[in-house]
């Protein structure tokens, strides 16, 4: 059975005998509006139905991560070793020479979230890269262990075998596996969750601290100006730092330099393992995916990985220089989407479908020669979702984005976002889905 009728299956049951349900429904989603699942201190929009995944997909999405795991290693020891490929960057000098420090495990990209649209493993597309600051496991585990103790999955989980993919211990464990490479003898290093206050999402940093104590680590969340760099180690106070949990976003990290002197020359010194380290950036930046198409990137990809990068990753390029660039975008409105290299949560990205001719010269004028990225834009596909208005149920097409995230460079679990805009995301209406799998009939 493909997940497509086990969708339909669910739609069916609640279509039924909707009266069993309604109540139900405004139950679980007063849990979810009164849970720890919040952005921006908001709750998360959700409906009563959530993504379905089968282990086809599953297959698909291991393919795929590890398929740009191996791409993104090797275009980060390129970078290390070869001067004129940094060039293609434009990184400043101070993030270049950071991610050429070594980090001590060997891993560049120890926790990832890659967003793609997808529909099987012959459709689907890249969205973007997020490694640095990869967020919203707290989202999808808090609303998905929710949505289980419905009554519409506890009555679907009696024909099917139903789970979440649990985020929190998971990454624990992973994170501690990479620091035993960093530092072996040491069996049970004091973590530091660290990112700006303004910027932290505390909810989700909560329910990690509350991981690592339970796996009986000493954890603490902290702003990384608040930290001192003494006697060969960093701390806080009294506390030794032996493991940081970067989340501290790499553009916020330029802007907060001279704010942060202490964290930087601990980090230059390796006095502490940070997970992950500055070497992220290299894919993290949209960038990235202008440079996979140039020829003299391609050529150090093997066939498959080349053919993957073609079929996959969207035609990206700088957005300034030549006024040919200018005149190519403004002239084909409904095939581009503009996005600043570095920036996260949708900031700044709009698409040319959402504009008139005049609207869209106006912004692209604005955005010329500003450190933005055009890009092919893609169709994201869609699947049918319950939703519910005035009073009932009913039945509504929807677009979807699926973020793969990567513990320790395997598959850990999937974000799912859907939307009917252009974009998927919290600067538009979108909702929040539980990813859940689902298993062969019981």
């Amino acid at each position: 059975m493909d997940v497509e009728s086990i969708n339909n299956q669910y739609i069916d049951m609640i279509l039924s005998e909707q009266d069993r349900y309604i109540k139900d429904y405004h139950i679980t989603l007063n849990k979810i509006n009164n849970s720890k699942a919040r952005y921006k201190g908001e709750p998360i929009p959700t409906i009563y139905h959530p993504y379905f995944i089968d282990e086809k997909n599953i297959e698909d999405f291991k393919r795929i991560g590890n398929m740009m795991i191996s791409i993104t290693n090797k275009i980060t020891k390129r970078y290390i070793e070869d001067e004129d490929f940094r060039k293609k960057f434009g990184f400043p000098k101070l993030i270049e020479d950071l991610i050429q420090i070594d980090n001590g495990y060997d891993i560049n990209v120890p926790i990832g979230r890659f967003d793609i649209f997808y529909k099987d493993y012959d459709n689907f597309k890249f969205c973007e890269l997020n490694t640095d600051g990869s967020s919203a496991m707290n989202e999808d585990n808090t609303i998905a262990k929710i949505m289980l103790e419905s009554k519409a999955l506890k009555d679907f989980s009696e024909k099917h075998s139903i789970n979440y993919f649990e985020l929190f211990d998971s990454w624990v464990d992973e994170s501690i596996k990479i620091y035993n490479k960093f530092d072996f003898k040491n069996t049970k290093p004091n973590v530091a969750i660290v990112d700006f206050k303004e910027s932290s999402t505390t909810p989700e940093f909560e329910e990690f601290k509350s991981s690592y104590i339970r796996k009986g680590y000493n954890c603490i969340i902290v702003d990384p100006r608040d930290l001192k760099y003494k006697n060969g180690s960093l701390y806080h106070g009294d506390y030794r730092i032996d493991l940081v949990y970067r989340r501290i976003v790499t553009f916020e990290l330029i802007d907060k330099f001279d704010e942060i002197p202490d964290f930087i020359e601990a980090y230059k010194d390796r006095a502490f393992c940070c997970i992950g380290s500055i070497k992220s950036q290299v894919i993290h930046n949209k960038i990235f995916f202008k440079i996979l198409h140039d020829e003299d990137t391609l050529e150090g990809l093997s066939l498959e990985e080349r053919q993957f990068v073609k079929a996959h990753v969207p035609h990206t390029g700088i957005f300034g220089g030549d006024k040919e660039v200018f005149n190519k975008v403004l002239n084909n409105k409904d095939k581009y989407i503009m996005k600043p290299m570095d920036l996260n949560a949708s900031q700044g990205v709009y698409p040319g479908r959402d504009f008139t001719q005049k609207q869209w010269e106006k912004r692209l004028k604005e955005s010329w020669n500003k450190d933005y990225l055009y890009q092919e834009y893609c169709d994201p596909y869609t699947r049918d979702f319950l939703i519910f208005e005035d009073g009932k149920f009913y039945v509504d097409t929807f677009k979807s984005i699926l973020g793969l995230y990567m513990y320790n460079e395997r598959l850990a679990g999937v974000y799912t976002r859907i939307g009917q805009e252009n974009i998927i995301a919290g600067v538009v209406k979108y909702y929040t889905l539980p990813s859940v799998l689902v298993k062969k009939e019981i």
